[in-house]
């Protein structure tokens, strides 16, 4: 080790000469004077007072005198000294010009230290390359002398330079340089717009200069650009996270923007970075936190932002009470009470504020009995139930502030205390209105929220007679509290009042509605639930959409039980337009209004699609649309379509109907459901089928068919369909359906009709001995091979045509077998001989018929199946081809006669 000595004076003679010991190692080579002067002369350079001491104890030379501004780096020289001081022996008077080894390894070490010490603070090294720094500084020349437009051709021709990397190909620049140039040279010319641009691609490229990212922050706010300077401050606190002059500005923007929860998590860490003796910067701070979250105390109850700023006031009132002011203490119970904590309110204020509560002293055990442990956990037991006892008194300093009174008000309201406040609500009460209405408010809603309306009907009658608290929000607890006393026509008033001065108010509507139609007043009920919205700020607003939505409910609601049946439906009608807008565009389906009965309805038509407006992004607007809608559940809107329809079938609306249906059919989440798909079908078949659009409704039944190909009901429905339509589409599609399906007894049967009316009789008659070998008991498959048979006898050309007779007589006798002797089937075996030209056993047959009654069928009426009058016009036509005129004149007066 060595010793750094220190002599008085500041000169020292320049010829002087360094002795130089003969065992110095190679590692440490002789400095010449003039340069160690020279190094010492230059201590801003990065050697430091300890380093240049070091060189002057193994020279010999005396440094001068550093200033005050070096005094925090001579700790160093303070180490250097105590180690010369432990080292020193009694060579000290003779050899201190000697250097060591030691000396020189010392050295070496602080020397490492010190090169260390001046890489970790050294700035930077540029990225441009060697061959364009030369002209950077050109550049930078040019634009100090004011020649700024070659500045800016030079830094432009450097980016682009620096975007070529050596194989000629476009790269991401690295230089920063060019761009903060051009950022200063458009700032000075006044466009801010690109010298921010500029400067945000400089700063990016060097992203450690906070300041830069704070200047760009200050540039981003004077063009109103507040996210962007979000981004800026978020980047300098990446590099700098302990500067509090950062989050707090930050913190500041998110408030502006919104962003409650990014800027309570910003005034956390600053709370968190505050040193424990900063107490007032503490409780300023808390104070702004605690006003922060009550002044957007909606978002905060959400994000439960409202319990951490209670943790954050608790550690600031527990950190310091020495400091605790009034202020404080009225922001924690503030805090508290929206927490609904009002023990802890009650606390506070009495911890604070030094309130006393006289409470009922109770009769408690005397203390000598208490021996066990027991009966000592009893003694604790009843001294709680003592300071819990009935409060009798309330004694509150008079230097508190009337804010604080009447949190403490509150506070014992909510605990179900109220004689001992009577004192303190009169002397609320002889203060003005006009001066202290919001206080007159709190306590008059603590009174609602324990249902004593009695007590808070005076404070409320107070405020809506003042000219400053003469608001919406007071008429409404006024109305509510009349409402909950049973004066309901002065609640009327007090709610009408509310809707005139906030028409959109849609809970003071409802209520208003309900009390007239509790009143016996329907129209005025309906007159509170008019529309709200026009329907360009139903387009626009979402949640003007909910509430109109909500408001069109009731109506619907309140139509409906005064039967009202055909504005019922325009309600309906309305809301369900609201949730199908994409979906009618594309079933080509419009609402309008209509007056051709004298007043004015609503009405679905179809229109062309040239006469709707095109939705560009179909599936933004159904997300938009499922937006505004979502009010409703998917379950509700699916009631409300039912209702809707049976609503339009009820008044005889089929057409209404079935084109409500297609539009729903398009709308993605009725579609999506099999079973709400389903449903929908069977309502556009029946609409459809009772609208007499018989073509719509083959639609609907061929794709049912396809589905349930076994069901009869269906191949019912079919035949009703195919009926009415007078269309033979259904030919092609059953013979299809056939060949998929080749053992369908239903299918066996139409084809086999389909056949017979085309006169295809050999078809049909494969038809129905396919059916007969099926079911060979069934009567119906009888008489059709009968009947069959009987037709190709029938024919012109035909060779056999007495096995034809006689083979549809057997088939015909085992049908009559089957059905059994009836009006049918004895009419059936006479028309089959009328055709055959057998009229003497056609009249028997026929004559037999009429002689039983008609049969009676479930759910038919008898003149449906009553074949008398087809019996009686045969005979008829019988009797006069044979030219008896008075048989067939009797038959036709006795059974055809209207």
């Amino acid at each position: 080790m060595f010793l750094v000595q220190e002599e008085a004076g500041d000169g020292s003679d320049e010829n002087d000469t360094v002795d130089q010991d003969d065992a110095i190692p190679s590692t440490s080579k002789q400095v010449p004077r003039a340069a160690w002067k020279h190094q010492t002369a230059k201590t801003e350079e990065g050697v430091s007072p300890s380093v240049q001491k070091a060189f002057a104890s193994m020279l010999g030379e005396e440094l001068e005198e550093m200033g005050d501004e070096d005094m925090d780096e001579d700790d160093d020289d303070g180490e250097w000294r105590e180690i010369g001081e432990d080292d020193v022996d009694e060579d000290e008077g003779g050899g201190g010009n000697e250097v060591t080894p030691g000396d020189v390894f010392a050295l070496e070490m602080e020397l490492n230290r010190e090169n260390k010490k001046m890489m970790k603070e050294r700035r930077p090294r540029s990225k441009l390359p060697r061959a364009l720094r030369g002209l950077m500084g050109e550049a930078n020349i040019r634009y100090a002398r004011g020649d700024k437009d070659d500045a800016i051709l030079m830094c432009m021709e450097i980016i682009r330079q620096g975007l070529l990397d050596r194989f000629g190909l476009v790269c991401t620049p690295l230089a920063y340089e060019p761009f903060s140039t051009l950022a200063m040279i458009y700032e000075d010319q006044g466009d801010m717009e690109k010298a921010l641009q500029f400067g945000l691609i400089a700063a990016h490229l060097n992203p450690s200069d906070c300041e830069e990212w704070v200047k760009l922050a200050d540039m981003s706010l004077e063009q109103d650009n507040i996210k962007q300077a979000i981004i800026c401050y978020t980047k300098a606190i990446k590099y700098d996270q302990s500067n509090v002059r950062y989050l707090w500005e930050r913190s500041s923007l998110y408030e502006q923007v919104g962003e409650h929860k990014q800027a309570m998590d910003g005034y956390r860490r600053i709370l968190s970075l505050l040193p424990p003796t900063d107490g007032e910067h503490f409780m300023q701070l808390s104070r702004d936190m605690a006003k922060f979250v009550l002044c957007v105390s909606v978002s905060y109850y959400e994000s439960n932002e409202l319990s951490s700023a209670i943790g954050v006031m608790e550690e600031a009132l527990g950190r310091h009470p020495e400091l605790v002011t009034h202020e404080c203490v009225n922001m924690a119970a503030e805090l508290y009470i929206a927490n609904h904590q009002y023990s802890k309110a009650l606390e506070a204020l009495i911890r604070f504020c030094s309130i006393l509560l006289e409470r009922d002293k109770q009769e408690t055990k005397e203390q000598a009995d208490l021996e066990t442990e027991e009966d000592q956990k009893l003694e604790k037991k009843e001294e709680a139930a003592e300071v819990k006892g009935e409060i009798l008194e309330i004694v509150v300093p008079d230097d508190i502030p009337v804010d604080i009174r009447v949190k403490l008000m509150v506070c014992l309201i909510h605990q179900n205390v109220f004689k001992p406040l009577d004192p303190m609500l009169t002397s609320l009460m002889e203060q003005s209105p006009e001066e202290l209405g919001d206080l007159y408010l709190d306590v008059a809603e603590a009174f609602m929220d324990e249902g004593e309306y009695n007590s808070a009907l005076p404070l409320l009658s107070a405020l809506v007679c003042s000219e400053r608290y003469n608001l919406a929000v007071v008429w409404l607890r006024h109305a509510e509290c009349l409402k909950a006393l049973g004066h309901l026509e002065v609640a009327v008033k007090s709610y009408s009042k509310v809707v005139e001065m906030a028409p959109l108010h849609l809970e003071a509507r409802l209520a208003l509605s309900t009390l007239q139609q509790q009143l016996g007043r329907p129209n005025c009920a309906l007159q509170a639930l008019e529309p709200m919205y026009d329907p360009d700020t139903l387009a626009q607003d979402s949640s003007a959409a909910q509430q109109e939505l909500k408001l069109l409910l009731h109506r619907s609601t309140l139509l409906r039980s005064q039967g009202r049946t055909e504005d019922y439906i325009d309600a309906l009608l309305t809301m369900l337009s609201m949730l199908l807008k994409v979906a009618m565009v594309r079933a080509q389906v419009c609402l309008i209004a209509n007056t051709s009965s004298g007043t004015r309805h609503l009405r679905l038509i179809k229109v062309s699609r040239n006469k709707l407006s095109e939705i560009e992004d179909q599936e933004a607007a159904y997300l938009d649309v499922t937006g505004k809608t979502s009010v409703l559940s998917r379950e509700d809107w699916w009631r409300l379509l039912q209702q809707c329809l049976d609503a339009l079938c009820e008044e005889k609306r089929f057409a209404e109907a079935e084109l409500l249906v297609d539009s729903s059919l398009e709308f993605y989440s009725f579609y999506d459901d099999r079973a709400k798909r389903k449903e929908l079908e069977y309502l556009g078949l029946s609409a459809a089928f009772l609208d007499h659009n018989f073509r719509k409704a083959y639609d609907y039944i061929r794709l049912m068919l396809m589905c349930s190909v076994e069901r009869a009901q269906l191949w019912n429905v079919f035949n009703q369909v195919t009926l009415h339509s007078q269309d033979v589409r259904h030919h092609r599609f059953c013979l299809r359906l056939m060949l998929k399906n080749p053992e369908n007894h239903a299918l066996c049967l139409l084809n086999g009709h389909t056949s017979l009316v085309s006169g295809t009789f050999k078809h049909a008659l494969g038809q129905y001995m396919q059916a007969f070998r099926n079911q060979p008991c069934n009567p119906l498959h009888s008489l059709c091979v009968g009947l069959t048979f009987f037709h190709m006898a029938s024919q012109k050309f035909v060779i056999k045509r007495h096995p034809l007779v006689l083979q549809g007589f057997s088939f015909l006798w085992r049908y009559v077998e089957l059905r059994g002797h009836c009006q049918e089937s004895l009419y059936n075996l006479g028309r089959a001989l009328h055709q055959l030209g057998l009229t003497h056993l056609a009249i028997h047959y026929y004559q037999k018929a009429l002689s039983f009654p008609p049969l009676k069928l479930e759910g038919i009426d008898d003149d449906q199946v009553d074949l008398r009058r087809e019996i009686a016009y045969n005979l008829s036509l019988i009797y006069q081809a044979s030219g008896n005129k008075e048989m067939a004149r009797y038959y036709i007066y006795t059974y055809c006669t209207i």
